[in-house]
Formats: structure tokens, C-alpha cells, sequence
């Protein structure tokens, strides 16, 4: 079915963001000091640091593993701000939630300069036609080398084949530590606001086709305790309203019919019940339960698909077995292959860099990921909720 798309316009009160750097280089901070400085929450000057990193891992480790969507209004305009982790073994994170953004924040150590995540990131973001903004953080530093930073940024964008409008990037010179901000680096800021305005002036608001059919393409699956499996993506086109017929486009052409049971778009660190949400938004819908990453939420008598997300492959393997040493069944709730099958195949769904696969055995199972890190995590994830089990 071919449809003929309505012009396209551009929706000027919302701005749809993410924030990428290599570990270490003080996103998580600095994304701190936006919500702070915005207010986002009444209580936010007692959420201590890493607001974002929600995750005990996340914590434990000093690094963001999952992805994670806030907002906040500045000036008037909605900015829908994505974390991104800034570890390679979760690059996959990073490749489906650049889909959800106009624009990038790139953040580089005034020290450090770009590393090779940046690098992986940065590609990453290039390629989509993202117009980034680079911000050289951390410029507090006795031992900054913020002129050669700013040279090896710029070369690293030609690198990778920048156009030449990415290439004329704004920088702003931030210590994410601090809380400020500044265009001119011999011109110490007071606040975070210049980053916002250059947010505001530079970074494109979203595309859409208000007229044409609805078109979600999904980049996150949450689990809401309420509402059940929620969806999470940019509206691409058309709008979207609670008790909505629609059809979801999943992968070789299956379409199966759904009612939108409930919507929601980021307010802030929490989701907000919507009766209706338009084209530019993200937004958050439940009701589908069949629903994956990489499916499109269709409008249900005209629906079409959107190209579904390319990941790369993983690279590193290993097995997991249940346990058959001498001590099984000692401690743990979580013993026998079924159990393992299930949870090893339930994280499918939102880590979308893991591979899975059944082998001869019924008692074991060969997981890929992305590297050690990425597995190590899950072995950890599963190791909290009394799982027993052994791993090669």
C-alpha cells in the first residue's frame, strides 16, 4: 500500500535530545545539573548524585548501563533529554535511542580529549544526520588541554566523514561538577544556561507530518507495574490517543491489531498520563502486549512500517548452564532449565545486543553479548534475583 505523505513541518516547542560520551567524561553529571537547574522535581536537591543511574549497578559501577529517558521545560520548550551508558559492551543502547533523538550532546574531557566510545558513538550519530553540539567538560582541570581537545574533536569529525554542516558544531565549555556552563572558555559561566540556549538554538526541532498516518517506531520496552509492557518511542508522523485502534508492524510483515490501553510522555524524571499525544513527542504506550523493539505502532486501517534497527552483531560468547555440582539446589529459587530458558530468553526483549541460543543440551545455553562487561552484568542481575546456576 503506498500512502502519500502530507508536508512535513517542524514542531518548535519540543526538543528530543541524547546525551553520548566515553565513560568517565561526566555526562551523568552534567545531565545532574540540567535537572537541577530546571527544577525538575521538587525534591531534587535531595536525590544525591547520578540521578538517572537508577539501576544498583549503575550505581555500584560509577557507569550507565541502560539507557534512560527525562524531560524538562526551558524557556517554554519541552527538551526530552536520553542518557545514554557510555560503555561499548552497551552500544546497542546507544544505536536505538540515537532513532528517538533529533540532535546529540557529544561530551569530551578537556583533558582526555576523544576516546574510542566517542568515537563509536560519534559514528554512530554522524550517520543518522544528527547535528551535534560538543561540549568540553571537565575544563576545570589543572591539567586541561582544551585547544588541542577542540583540534582532535574536530579532526575526529572529519574522520568519520562529517557533512559540512556537522562539521560547524558549537562548542560550550562546561564543569558538569560545578553546575556552569560557558561560550567563551576565558569567560567563566554562573549556571547551566548557556547550554540550554545553544540546546534551543542549534539542535533541530523534530519533523513531522501531522496529517499523515501514525507511525511509532519502538526503542524501549519498560515494564510498568500497573500497566504491563509499555513502548517507548518517537511519534513520526500522525498522533496517538488512549482506547486507539492500531495495528503493530513486527518483524517479516506480521500485523497484529492492539488498543492503545494507556499513554504517557516524560514530565520531568517520571511518566505523565496523556489522553493524547502529536507528532515529535516521545511518548510511552501500553496495551500491546506483543509488542518488541524495532516494531512500529501503525496506524490500524493505513498502516505502514518504518525500517526496523540495525544492530551491531555481538562478540563475545559464552554458556550458561544449570548448576550440576554437588551443592545444587542449596541456595537459589531458580534451579532447573526452565527457569533458565526463561529468563535468559525474557531479557531478549529490552537488550537488544544479547543472542541466545539452545544447544544440544536441554541444561545449557550459549549467550553472546557485546563483550565482557555486557554479560558480566546480566550474570549479575541474575545472581540478585536467587538465580543458581553455572557459567563457562
Amino acid at each position: 500500500m503506498s500512502i502519500v505523505r502530507a508536508p512535513q513541518d517542524r514542531r518548535s516547542d519540543i526538543r528530543n535530545i541524547a546525551i553520548i560520551a566515553h565513560v568517565d567524561h561526566g555526562k551523568t553529571t552534567l545531565v545532574d545539573a540540567v535537572l537541577r537547574q530546571t527544577h525538575v522535581h521538587r525534591k531534587i536537591d535531595d536525590m544525591g548524585e547520578r540521578i538517572m543511574d537508577s539501576m544498583d549497578q549503575e550505581r555500584e559501577r560509577g557507569i550507565t548501563i541502560r539507557a534512560k529517558n527525562a524531560s524538562v521545560i526551558y524557556n517554554g520548550v519541552k527538551i526530552n533529554i536520553v542518557d545514554t551508558p557510555g560503555h561499548a559492551d552497551f552500544g546497542g543502547e546507544v544505536e536505538r535511542t540515537l532513532r528517538m533523538v533529533d540532535g546529540v550532546l557529544i561530551l569530551v574531557d578537556a583533558k582526555e580529549g576523544p576516546m574510542p566510545q566517542t568515537t563509536f558513538v560519534l559514528r554512530k550519530a554522524l550517520a543518522l544526520g544528527h547535528k551535534a553540539i560538543v561540549v568540553i567538560n571537565k575544563i576545570d582541570r589543572p591539567d586541561a588541554v582544551i585547544d588541542d581537545v577542540v583540534n582532535r574533536t574536530f579532526d575526529l569529525f572529519v574522520h568519520l566523514g562529517a557533512t559540512d554542516e556537522q562539521l560547524d558544531f558549537p562548542i560550550v565549555y562546561t564543569s558538569a561538577i560545578k553546575g556552569i556552563a560557558t561560550l567563551d572558555v576565558n569567560k567563566p559561566g554562573t549556571d547551566i544556561q548557556p547550554l540550554l540556549n545553544t540546546v534551543l538554538e542549534k539542535i533541530p526541532a523534530p519533523a513531522i507530518s501531522v496529517d499523515a498516518p501514525l507511525q511509532i517506531l519502538v526503542l524501549a520496552l519498560v515494564q510498568d507495574p500497573y500497566k504491563g509492557k509499555m513502548g517507548i518511542g518517537k511519534i513520526q508522523s500522525g498522533s496517538i490517543a488512549r482506547r486507539q485502534s492500531v495495528m503493530v508492524l513486527g518483524k517479516d510483515g506480521a500485523q497484529i491489531p492492539g488498543k492503545v490501553s494507556d499513554l504517557a510522555v516524560y514530565s520531568g524524571l517520571e511518566r505523565a498520563d496523556m489522553e493524547q499525544a502529536a507528532a515529535g513527542e516521545i511518548v510511552a504506550v501500553a496495551g500491546l502486549d506483543d509488542v518488541s523493539i524495532g516494531d512500529t505502532i501503525a496506524d490500524a486501517d493505513r498502516p505502514v512500517a518504518l525500517p526496523r534497527v540495525s544492530i551491531d552483531e555481538p562478540t563475545v560468547q559464552m554458556t550458561f548452564s544449570v548448576n550440576n555440582s554437588p551443592f545444587a539446589g542449596r541456595e537459589g529459587k531458580f534451579l532447573t532449565s526452565r527457569h533458565l530458558r526463561e529468563r535468559l530468553f525474557k531479557e531478549l526483549e529490552t537488550n537488544v545486543s544479547l543472542r541466545v541460543n539452545e544447544t544440544d543440551s536441554a541444561d545449557r545455553f550459549l549467550v553472546a553479548g557485546r563483550g565482557e562487561l555486557h554479560l558480566s552484568v546480566l550474570i549479575e542481575q541474575m545472581r540478585r534475583k536467587s538465580w543458581s546456576r553455572t557459567r563457562n
